[in-house]
């Protein structure tokens, strides 16, 4: 499916949080997404592949790329959803992905998306909830370039795969120790 909006009620909201495979199935779940797309965004080279963004020469982050029913979920739970699954604190990469394509970033579509994403920010950081500064990026949205179909939801094509890379990538342990049972709270209204 293309990812271009359709629908006027179809929005889009990007978001890097380190490896794609694990940020396409915490979205994927939630009432109101269409699509979630693996891709690249925000370097210099045109029609990056997998192995230019991994060398930490292109410029582009792994991101996913959303398109959501707005009318059934709203960006604000995207962003609530996005800070869940990712160390808001390191700006060095996320957990065992080290390097610039692997950092955290919220690319926004709209002056209303930046908006809302730095108000959520700065309540994440006036919240306590976590011991240093929440560093991560609010950035203008770029070219997004698909990545290989291999990488397409990964976790339902390599499940045995994906979910030995996830559980010693640290994600998850992180998540525990700062979120709890709060985690939780953004899937409560799903069957």
């Amino acid at each position: 499916m293309n990812l271009e909006n359709t629908n006027t009620d179809y929005s889009t909201a990007v978001f890097a949080g380190g490896c794609f495979w694990c940020m396409v199935s915490p979205f994927d779940i939630l009432d109101g997404i269409i699509e979630v797309k693996s891709g690249y965004m925000g370097g210099h080279l045109e029609n990056p592949t997998y192995k230019d963004v991994k060398s930490q020469t292109s410029g582009h982050y792994e991101v996913v790329k959303i398109l959501y029913d707005s009318a059934l979920i709203t960006y604000e739970k995207l962003l609530q959803a996005f800070w869940r699954q990712i160390n808001p604190m390191d700006d060095e990469g996320q957990f065992q992905d080290r390097g610039s394509s692997y950092r955290a970033a919220i690319f926004y579509t709209t002056e209303e998306q930046k908006e809302v994403a730095e108000q959520s920010k700065r309540e994440l950081n006036e919240s306590g909830r976590f011991p240093e500064p929440v560093i991560t990026r609010i950035l203008p949205v770029a070219t997004f370039y698909p990545a290989e179909e291999y990488h397409q939801d990964f976790h339902k094509k390599s499940p045995v795969e994906y979910k030995k890379d996830r559980s010693i990538s640290g994600r998850d342990e992180f998540i525990q120790k700062y979120w709890g049972e709060d985690y939780y709270s953004i899937y409560e209204d799903l069957d």
